[in-house]
Parts: structure tokens; sequence; C-alpha cells
């Protein structure tokens, strides 16, 4: 209830935040990447196909009499019936600084975790469905459209630190056979300070989310933390992060979502030479998956290696080389799904 409480008052805080002007300023932004990349599966046969990716975003915003500016987005492909609804929200920027998002405003402390580099292109290696390891820091940071989250000022408590707070609740519909997330709480943060000639950033975040199938709650609520550190030196970048929790993961099959016991750990750099840019990145997945109400016990797992050349080949236009491999295991089985792949392309940006 309290949850509910918190999320309806902020709804009225925007709509009566001051009279609406009679247009907005809209902003766009986008881009257009197409490449081709060449799959070399551990076992099967050698393919190739055209990748693309494109991303058309409307930013609207205006600013009040007293200060505070209100904004959202949308992508025009959300129009588009196959990709459901528009994941659009609201935020409210105010004169201090800090800054309130109302509506499918995410998880604080998914908001914080730390960009590990890794290969710029969009390649990729298509594992069985049944090997449910991550290679990501933020996923255990679930949440509903029906939430909001806080964004303090910079240097709160303490120089250089940000921090973020965000709670979500149900939509009212009863559990089914898919997992059905009730709630969460999140707090999450980033500390940037100078150590040397080194900025140093560091991110953290913890996440509390609960949820159901068919009534039936998992042995442990989804949840976990991660942090991270980032330091920049010159043109180098050098990046670590580590994550460690509980979420909810389908095999691909209806009514096959299982819960999971998972860690991650990333480390990557990226260097900048003129117009070239160099990414190399190693990520290790594991988990235990196992039915609802009972913890798994044998393990998933997913080591990644990529890297890449970036070239800026006039403004806004970049050329990609990018490589990944990747050697996975399913239930503490090597699998043969695991391999390689090579991107060659172009990202066209405005």
């Amino acid at each position: 209830m309290k949850k509910e409480l918190l999320i309806g008052t902020a709804l009225v805080s925007t709509l009566g935040a001051a009279s609406v002007a009679e247009a907005v300023t809209a902003t766009m932004s986008g881009n257009h990447q197409t490449g081709i990349e060449f799959d070399s599966p551990s076992s099967g046969t050698d393919t190739r196909a055209q990748i693309n990716d494109n991303n058309f975003t409307v930013s609207l915003s205006e600013t009040t009499d007293g200060g505070v500016t209100i904004s959202s987005s949308f992508m025009l492909a959300n129009e588009d019936a196959v990709d459901g609804d528009l994941d659009a929200g609201f935020t409210l920027a105010f004169t201090d600084g800090s800054k309130l998002d109302v509506i499918n405003a995410g998880n604080a402390s998914g908001s914080h975790d730390i960009s590990v580099p890794g290969s710029a292109g969009p390649e990729g290696v298509t594992v069985t469905t049944a090997n449910l390891a991550p290679t990501g820091l933020d996923f255990a940071t679930g949440a509903t459209v029906f939430g909001v989250e806080y964004h303090t000022a910079a240097d709160f408590l303490a120089d250089g630190l940000s921090m973020s707070f965000s709670a979500s609740t149900d939509n009212g519909a009863a559990a089914s056979s898919t997992y059905k997330n009730d709630g969460h709480l999140a707090l999450g943060g980033t500390y940037v300070t100078d150590l040397g000639d080194s900025a140093v950033t560091i991110g953290f975040g913890l996440s509390e989310t609960e949820g159901s199938t068919n009534g039936t709650s998992p042995s442990t609520e989804e949840g976990g933390i991660h942090i991270g550190v980032s330091a920049v030196t010159g043109d180098l970048t050098v990046a670590l992060g580590f994550a460690d929790g509980d979420h909810m993961g389908a095999t691909g099959t209806t009514g096959s979502d299982r819960e999971l016991d998972s860690e991650v750990l990333k480390a990557g750099l990226k260097y900048v030479s003129g117009d070239l840019t160099f990414n190399v990145g190693v990520a290790s997945g594991t988990t235990k998956d196992g039915a609802f109400g009972t913890p798994g016990t044998t393990e998933d797992s997913k080591d990644v290696t990529s890297a890449s050349v970036s070239y800026a080949v006039a403004s806004g236009v970049t050329a990609i080389l990018g490589y990944t491999t990747v050697d996975s295991a399913n239930a503490g089985a090597n699998d043969n799904t695991d391999g390689s792949a090579w991107y060659i392309g172009a990202n066209m940006s405005f």
C-alpha cells in the first residue's frame, strides 16, 4: 500500500506541477546501422546474414515558470503493433539538479551499473535456450512500469556522489504460468573522483523484487547487488564489474519460467587513437537454475571474449569491425551451440 500511495502522489504532482504550454520543444535523434555478420558455430554450418539496427527517437521537453523541466520521449518504432506499448514516461528535472521519473521509471540499481568496454559491433553467438547464464551486470533489476525513480543532484551526502531510489507496484492482475512481478524497491549510486592522472568512477546498486507464478513463490526472491569501477587515463579506459543475485528466466517454452542464482564478472578496456577506437572485453557468467520453489543444483556458464576496431569515417559515420567468441556449458556439460562471429559494417547517427 505504501508503494501505491507513493506512486499516486508522484502522478498527481506531475500533472499539477504547473500549467502546460501550448507547444513543447521537440528534438529528434537516432541512428542507422547495417552490416554483415559471419557466424561459425562449434558444430553445424557457417552462416552469414545482414544485421540492421535502426532507431528514431523524438524527445519532448518544456520548462515551467517555476524552473521545473518536464520531459518525455518515444521511439517511432514503438508505433508498430509488433513492438507493443509505448515505453515512455515523464521526467521532472528540478532546479536543484535532482530528477523524478514517473511511469516506467526503471530500477535504480540498474541505472548505476558501470559500462564495461567490449566489441562495438552487434555480433553475437546464439547458445541453447536452456543455458540461462547472464553476462550483464544488471540481470537482477526487475521492475514494473507502475513505478517512480528519484535521482539526487550531484554531490549528494559527499562530493562526487549521486544516487537514485526507485519503487514500483504490480498491475493488479492475478499471477499466471508466467512469472509476475509484484513490485520492487532499489537504490543505486555513482561516485566520481580523481586518482592522480585518472578519473575514477565507481557504480553500485542493490535491488529487491517480489513476484510469483500461479501463486507459487520462488525459494529466494529476485534481487541482487552489483559494483563496478572505471578509470580513464588520457585516451585509455579500463573497467571492471561484478554482480551477484537471484532473478527469473525462461527456457523459451511457455510455462517454463525458472528461478536463477547467478554471478557475473566483466572486464574491458578502450583506447582511442585519433579516428580509431580499439575495444576489448571479457565476461564470465554462471547460474544455477531450478523450478519455482526448488533451488538449482547444476551450473550453466558463458565465457565471452570480444574485440573491435572502429574508424570515424566522417562526422556521425563510423565503420566497425568486431569479433566475438563464446564458450558455454549447460547443466554442467559443454554444449555444441557456442562458437564465434565476425561483423563488418557502419553506423550513421544523427
